[in-house]
C-alpha cells in the first residue's frame, strides 16, 4: 500500500539516509511533495538516490561532528526550512555485554544518542516558526534484547527514549514537537545477516505477535503523521510500530 500527505512546501532532513529505514523515508517525503536534504556519510548512495527522486538534495554528513551538523542545517535554512527532521542516523553490533569495549560502547551512544541530541538541538534553533522532529528509536528501546546482545544499543535507544519525552516537553511551547517511532525487526543493514539466518529468522517470527518481521512501508503511516499537521497536539511520545512485539 502506498501512502503520501500533503507537504509541498516543507523542507525535511533525513540523517541516515543513504540505506534502509533513513533511504526509504527519504523517498516518502520527496513523494509526499517535501524537498528533501538526505545526510549520510555516504555521498555516492546519496547521489544514487537523488538521480531517481526529484526534491532530494543529497548532503555528505558525519552527524558526530559539529561542523558537519551546522552545513546539514544550514544546508536546510537555504532551500527555506526545516520544518521537518528524521534523526535516523545509527548502528549497533550484537557483542556480549562481558566482552564490549568502553571505547565501543561510548562509539555507539555518539552515534545513537549524542548526535540525535545535537541535530535535534541545532534544528530546533532554525526552527523560530515550529516543527517536527522526529527520532527512530527502537524497540530496544523499551526493552531487553536477549537473546541478541546488544547492550551498547539498548542503552543509546533507550536514551532516545526519553530524550524524546524531554525535547518534546521542553520545546512544546515554541511549537517545536519531539516524537519518536521505535521500529521492530525490519529490513536493513543491521539486520540483514540476521534475517539470512533461518534460526534467527524464526526467532523473529515467533516472537512477533503478527508472526513476521515488519516491511519499510508500513512505518509509513507513523512517519506522515508526525511530519504532517495531523499531529500537531501530539508530542513526547513514542510509537512504537513492531507488530505487536512490545504487546507482550
Amino acid at each position: 500500500m502506498t501512502l503520501t500527505a500533503d507537504l509541498s512546501g516543507r523542507v525535511a532532513v533525513v540523517t541516515g539516509a543513504s540505506s534502509g529505514i533513513g533511504r526509504h523515508f527519504c523517498s516518502l517525503l520527496s513523494r509526499s511533495g517535501a524537498t528533501v536534504v538526505a545526510a549520510a556519510r555516504r555521498l555516492e548512495r546519496l547521489q544514487e538516490l537523488a538521480d531517481g527522486e526529484p526534491g532530494i538534495v543529497p548532503q555528505a554528513c558525519d552527524v558526530t561532528q559539529a561542523d558537519d551538523v551546522a552545513r546539514l542545517i544550514e544546508t536546510a535554512i537555504v532551500h527555506g526550512g526545516p520544518h521537518v527532521v528524521i534523526n535516523a542516523a545509527g548502528f549497533g553490533e550484537a557483542t556480549p555485554a562481558a566482552e564490549t569495549s568502553i571505547a565501543d560502547f561510548q562509539r555507539t551512544l555518539e552515534v545513537d544518542l549524542t548526535a540525535t541530541f545535537a541535530v535535534a538541538q541545532a534544528a530546533a534553533a532554525a526552527m523560530p516558526e515550529g516543527g517536527s522532529i522526529i527520532n527512530i528509536a527502537s524497540i530496544l528501546g523499551l526493552s531487553g534484547s536477549w537473546p541478541v546482545t546488544q547492550a551498547a544499543y539498548c542503552a543509546a535507544k533507550g536514551g532516545v527514549v526519553n530524550l524524546t519525552r524531554q525535547l518534546g516537553a521542553e520545546w512544546a511551547r515554541d511549537g517545536i514537537r519531539v516524537n519518536a517511532i521505535a521500529p521492530g525487526w525490519f529490513p536493513s543493514e543491521q539486520t540483514d545477516e540476521m534475517f539470512a539466518n533461518e534460526r534467527s529468522l524464526s526467532w523473529v517470527k515467533r516472537n512477533t505477535p503478527v508472526g513476521r518481521p515488519g516491511r519499510l512501508d508500513e512505518l509509513d503511516g507513523a512517519l506522515l503523521l508526525l511530519s504532517s499537521d495531523a499531529s500537531s497536539y501530539i508530542t513526547g511520545q513514542i510509537l512504537a510500530v513492531d507488530g505487536g512485539w512490545t504487546a507482550h
